[in-house]
């Protein structure tokens, strides 16, 4: 069993997020895997991502005022940010990601060749 740390109210694996919302991400395992997307939302209370077109789930709405024929819309379901990877242009693939101190700010870095994102 792996350390859990504490943050907040919640316990969660990851001791921080290194994607950001706008992130362009590979999936690597699931039913989605090999798709690439945008992070549309990060949870990190619950180590979950909503990524643009992918995951998607039927929602089933109820007749409403402004809704009045209901129906079946498609939505895109949070899936686990172990999933997903930062996914770099330039090398055409997934890359992990890290922290370097440059000139006094913390920015985020290329695992494989150190390149700055």
């Amino acid at each position: 069993m792996s350390k859990l740390t504490y943050r907040g109210s919640e316990y969660t694996k990851f001791k921080s997020v290194r994607l950001h919302k706008d992130d362009e991400v590979v999936v690597i395992a699931g039913k989605e895997k090999g798709k690439r997307g945008k992070i549309l939302v990060i949870d990190k209370k619950r180590d979950r991502v909503v990524v643009e077109g992918l995951n998607k789930r039927k929602r089933f709405l109820r007749p409403t005022q402004e809704n009045p024929q209901g129906g079946i819309v498609e939505v895109e379901a949070p899936m686990h940010i172990s999933n997903v990877m930062f996914y770099d242009s330039k090398k055409k693939k997934g890359v992990r990601l890290g922290y370097q101190e440059n000139k006094g700010k913390k920015v985020r870095v290329s695992k494989p060749d150190g390149k700055e994102i």
